[in-house]
């Protein structure tokens, strides 16, 4: 059975979560989507690469979302938000969906 890649939930994460906030007003709402998402990609991670990885990527999530905001000072919200959301992805791709890639390959 496939395994969905991870890359694509977290950085969607990122732009979905601002986009309900954004559209709704509710960064509680917001949040509750990074929180499910990120969830799900935490259990992922620990089930596929194990508990180092999962820090680790969760850790860049975290400071993806952190450093969105102080990016928006300086760039506007959107441009911040793809740009983590672009490397989240890369950080997800590279340390856990390509190994799995190269495994089936």
């Amino acid at each position: 059975m496939r395994q969905t890649p991870t890359a694509p939930v977290a950085a969607g994460a990122l732009i979905v979560g601002y986009a309900v906030a954004a559209s709704t007003g509710s960064r509680a709402l917001g949040g509750v989507v990074l929180l499910i998402a990120g969830l799900w990609c935490i259990r992922a991670w620990l089930q596929r690469h194990g508990a180092r990885t999962a820090a680790v990527l969760t850790a860049v999530g975290l400071a993806a979302f952190a450093i969105s905001h102080v990016l928006a000072l300086a760039i506007g919200a959107w441009p911040a938000v793809l740009l983590v959301a672009v490397a989240m992805a890369a950080a997800a791709w590279v340390r856990a969906d390509a190994r799995v890639a190269t495994v089936r390959g």
